[in-house]
């Protein structure tokens, strides 16, 4: 497999610029860093986006997160490696990465939960959050990142 175009973020230094300051702003609110990452990562795995699988794995080594949590992102719900707001979270990400496959993707019992954990504005940090890895993973597969190519 070969990339078809270099990432269109990059032919365009105000859309990179934009995009890096919505994943900062995202990160501004009192969500773990880890946190961030774990969704990244699940979305990332949804998606098969390699590029910010690679990414996002290394960012939770570098953060300290031992290789059993970042092994078993995918089957979060049947491990014991995650905190019941890291679970709250990882179902809003996996809900909203998957906006097309049922009626109502963020259904109350997702949304109530992660409310249950984070507060209005940490709520709002994670949606961006997950909207801005979502467009990554987008950018990256469309174009045929490859992890590991460069």
């Amino acid at each position: 497999m070969e990339t078809r175009i270099p990432n269109p973020a990059l032919s365009n230094p105000g859309t990179l610029k934009a995009l890096i300051a919505l994943a900062e702003s995202a990160g501004d609110t009192g969500v773990p860093k880890t946190t961030h990452y774990l969704m990244h990562v699940r979305a990332s795995q949804i998606n098969g986006c390699s590029g910010c699988l690679e990414m996002h794995t290394k960012e939770l080594r570098e953060a300290g997160e031992p290789d059993e949590r970042i092994f078993t992102v995918a089957a979060w719900r049947d491990t014991a490696y995650f905190t019941d707001a890291e679970r709250a979270a990882l179902a809003l990400a996996e809900a909203l990465t998957r906006i097309a496959d049922r009626a109502d993707p963020v259904d109350d019992e997702i949304w109530n939960e992660a409310a249950h954990h984070y507060d209005e504005t940490q709520l709002a940090s994670l949606v961006l959050s997950i909207a801005a890895i979502n467009t990554w993973n987008r950018l990256n597969v469309a174009t045929r990142q490859i992890a590991g190519a460069a």
